[in-house]
């Protein structure tokens, strides 16, 4: 691992990130930019921010974009939001508000595993 960013609880369901990070999981630096600025899903504006934030932590110990893959992409669940609505006969129903902890590890081409 040469860098490393995290984003923690963000809003949205970790099921919804990680439909997003499957395209991404083992890319380049170059390739995953592209792939996120096509994507058409809510989450990609949490995975980009993350993902910008770890390649910045990389260029500033000196390594090009061009060097770096991700190694290692995960969303895992965080914590939920515990609400309540209005439902018939004077009762309450449920609503879990998910997020989720997302981590992003890069690494430099030559460490790549086959």
């Amino acid at each position: 691992m040469i860098a490393k960013a995290s984003g923690k609880y963000l809003r949205v369901s970790s099921m919804k990130m990680r439909q997003v990070i499957d395209v991404l999981r083992g890319k380049d630096v170059p390739t995953s930019s592209a792939i996120l600025a096509q994507l058409r899903k809510g989450s990609v504006d949490h995975v980009k921010k993350v993902f910008d934030s770890a390649v910045q932590n990389a260029k500033q110990k000196g390594l090009a974009e061009d060097q770096l893959y991700i190694s290692r992409i995960t969303a895992n669940h965080g914590g939920s939001w515990k609400r309540f609505r209005a439902a018939s006969f004077g009762r309450a129903t449920p609503i879990l508000r998910r997020t989720t902890h997302l981590i992003i590890e890069l690494d430099t081409k030559t460490n790549k595993k086959v």
